[in-house]
């Protein structure tokens, strides 16, 4: 974990916690840690596979029900992929995601304008913490493999086009 935010999010998990009378149990901070371990997404399976590295393997359902919790505390952010779900440790994270919807990549991206203005927006009634937004479109490798595949079947009819001219004018199929 991170060593600016590994005390803060410790303490708020540790806060809410006490606060609403839950069991302060080693599995939810070792899930914690290892949420704060990951560079980017991460599936359950992986966050699984990382506890069991560190020698801290928990059930499923352990696993899960800390995720939602950590959720709700917002220090984990959620994102549903056409191959699945993936989290990302997010605590004081104001960020712009682009998705890619072939290939389910994900990156974070730095948009200072959005940034500034969020900012700079005023909501009535309502005091802003933090914010997320997701761009999703095609990949320039997508793009790239999209376009060959198109070539490719635009070729491939031109060809039978011209297969099928020539049988129409000779009334024999090529050799």
């Amino acid at each position: 974990m991170k060593n600016n935010c590994s005390d803060v999010v410790r303490d708020i998990l540790d806060n809410y916690l006490e606060q609403n009378n839950y069991r302060k149990t080693p599995e939810r901070f070792a899930i914690l840690d290892a949420v704060y371990s990951f560079n980017s997404y991460f599936s359950i399976q992986e966050l699984s596979d990382r506890l069991v590295e560190r020698c801290f393997p928990v059930s499923r359902a352990t696993l899960y029900n800390t995720v939602r919790l950590l959720m709700s505390l917002r220090l984990i952010v959620c994102l549903r992929l056409q191959q699945g779900v993936r989290y990302k440790a997010c605590y004081s994270d104001n960020h712009c995601t682009q998705v890619c919807t072939v290939c389910g990549k994900v990156k974070e991206i730095k948009i200072p304008e959005i940034a500034e203005l969020v900012d700079k927006t005023h909501l009535k009634r309502f005091r802003k913490e933090g914010f997320s937004m997701y761009i999703y479109g095609v990949c320039s490798t997508c793009q790239a493999m999209l376009t060959r595949l198109k070539n490719k079947e635009n070729t491939e009819k031109q060809e039978n086009t011209n297969k099928n001219k020539y049988i129409n004018k000779y009334g024999k199929r090529q050799s």
